[in-house]
């Protein structure tokens, strides 16, 4: 474990095996549709590359790129697109990624915005669920874990761009972000 970490709250092999069962799960619900996989960017770029291999169907991706953080350990509450997304969306199946779905502020921003671009059906994904620290209303069809109102890093996840190499998920020390 790493020293900047307060506990493992989910292995490798947690994870696998969760993202192996969410992929079934997708791939039945998706079956003889076309799906359009929009990761968004950077923290679920590692659940993007496990999830997308554990669908058997044929599917796209792409990515979005936004911030309400900067560096710092809470949301700003503001949204801004950084990357938008490089294809129509017009009548798809889109399945959005996320690594984290925490007050729901940028989730709710990105599912308006892709909703306004008329999708065929638009659902969510996210790996982990902090449902203490929810603001805005978001509907997220599949969930991976929920998870305690902790700062999470790992697998993806990060504190100032660190620790998205971990293999596992774990609290972050609040010594390092305090």
């Amino acid at each position: 474990m790493h020293r900047d970490i307060e506990s493992v709250l989910l292995t490798e092999a947690q994870i696998a095996e969760r993202v192996r069962e969410l992929g079934e799960e997708i791939a039945r619900d998706y079956a003889g549709k076309e799906l359009l996989l929009i990761s968004i960017l950077k923290g679920s770029v590692v659940f993007l590359a496990d999830l997308m291999r554990a669908i058997p169907n044929p599917v796209e991706i792409d990515f979005l790129s936004v911030s309400s953080y900067g560096k710092g350990h809470t949301t700003s509450g503001e949204v801004r697109v950084l990357k938008d997304i490089d294809r129509s969306v017009e009548g798809k199946h889109v399945l959005i990624v996320e690594d984290i779905l925490d007050s729901g502020v940028t989730l709710r921003y990105i599912m308006n915005l892709i909703e306004a671009r008329s999708p065929a059906s638009l659902r969510l994904c996210a790996l982990l669920d902090k449902p203490e620290r929810r603001i805005a209303s978001v509907e997220c069809r599949y969930t991976g874990f929920t998870v305690p109102d902790a700062f999470i890093v790992g697998y993806g996840l990060d504190y100032a761009e660190k620790y998205r190499n971990l293999p596992y998920i774990g609290a972050l020390s609040p010594a390092v972000y305090s």
